[in-house]
């Protein structure tokens, strides 16, 4: 019963470890989450250029093939 309780009293002490680590180091993990939206929005924003190129394309074949 012992080598049990070891063994959650050290999965406890590495969880409260990990929290203290987190509630000290809180901007690393603000920055990345900022830098991710940018991402995300980066991502987005050439997707729709990339789709209205596609349009523009179609169009400029459609206008080639009347004259």
């Amino acid at each position: 019963m012992d080598a049990v309780l070891g063994v959650l009293s050290f999965i406890g002490h590495a969880i409260e470890a990990v929290l203290n680590y987190v509630e000290s180091h809180h901007w690393v993990f603000g920055l990345l989450a900022l830098g991710y939206v940018f991402y995300l929005h980066d991502r987005a924003l050439h997707a729709r250029f990339d789709e209205l190129d596609k349009r523009l394309d179609e169009v400029r074949k459609r206008l080639a093939l009347e004259y």
